[in-house]
């Protein structure tokens, strides 16, 4: 990458939120699901293989916070040594077969003579067609990055 495509990536890029401790372990456990469900096709195997997952999880609930500081850094290790070469996503998502397949016109289109009626939505959304809202940390207002090769929106 050369340094003015870097540039324009980080004017793009949004800043990132800080994170609780409680709520970057359920991040954690949520990503570990979803390779989870890249590696296995049985839902079967998947139920048992979440069961132990979310046991590994619970076993350590309560520790030390420098322990806990250890553990999340070896569990971020874990999950990026078995991310899957190409993960599962879903359809609606960047990467996925049906990505702003059909996005919603701008009101201003819609109804040209600035007449909008009163049921009509007053919300915009972001790429992925979820509603734009400050708490996700995802907001389309202004312009995004769409990192096809991570499959997700920055």
């Amino acid at each position: 990458m050369n340094a003015a495509f870097r540039e324009a990536a980080n004017q793009a890029r949004q800043k990132p939120v800080k994170l609780t401790h409680n709520q970057e372990v359920a991040r954690l456990y949520r990503k570990a699901l979803k390779t989870l469900s890249s590696w296995t096709i049985d839902r079967d195997i998947f139920l048992e293989e979440a069961t132990n997952l979310r046991g590994r999880f619970d076993a350590e609930r309560g520790c030390s916070n420098a322990k806990a500081t250890r553990l999340l850094r070896e569990a971020k290790a874990e999950l990026f040594e078995s991310t899957h070469p190409d993960p599962y996503c879903v359809p609606y998502m960047p990467g996925g077969s049906l990505f702003m397949r059909n996005p919603p016109p701008p009101l201003s289109i819609c109804f040209p003579d600035g007449d909008i009626p009163e049921d009509a939505p007053k919300y915009t959304r972001n790429p992925d067609m979820s509603i734009c809202t400050p708490e996700t940390g995802k907001s389309a207002v202004g312009s995004v990055l769409v990192d096809f090769g991570k499959k997700n929106m920055e």
